[in-house]
């Protein structure tokens, strides 16, 4: 599967992803100790017990992470040269231990790059609903992308 060149980006349109991921606590220990984050709403029940939470929650990098990568197959995957940044990282509601995400994704806005001919600037709004329907991820990205080569065009047409 190929993601989408510069040119076929809509503005406007909402492209909700059929990759959907349970968090497990596997998910949540490692990338926690990976990324050397001691916090123990991550890692620690009895101490997450007396939080506003009740119960521990998942790293919320890892949540960003997850929504930043289900959309790749979809939209970007090797059609991408980068990001160029995120912006306006939400998190409305916490992620537990056995949440199951879903991601859709909306093409806010899309320019051609003035300093590489070759590419295209699209900015990009994802957002994560857990099995409630809750939005607990929000964020908005501009990512460099490909623009169509020729043979791509020709093949097309």
């Amino acid at each position: 599967m190929a993601g989408l060149y510069f040119e076929e980006f809509v503005v406007g349109e909402v492209h909700r992803h059929a990759v959907t991921r349970t968090v497990t606590e596997t998910d949540n220990l490692l990338f926690t100790t990976l990324t050397m984050n001691p916090q123990p709403l991550h890692l620690d029940e009895e101490f997450a017990k007396g939080s506003m939470f009740g119960t521990r929650i998942v790293n919320s990098v890892f949540t960003l992470g997850l929504v930043a990568g289900i959309h790749v197959s979809d939209l970007t995957l090797g059609t991408t040269v980068g990001n160029l940044g995120f912006e306006d990282v939400q998190f409305p509601k916490p992620v537990f231990i056995g949440d199951t995400l879903r991601v859709e994704s909306e093409v806010l806005d899309k320019r051609e790059s003035k300093s590489r001919p070759e590419t295209g600037i699209v900015k990009l709004e994802h957002r994560a609903l857990n099995q409630r329907d809750e939005l607990v991820c929000r964020l908005r990205r501009a990512a460099l992308m490909k623009r169509r080569p020729a043979e791509v065009s020709e093949e097309k047409a």
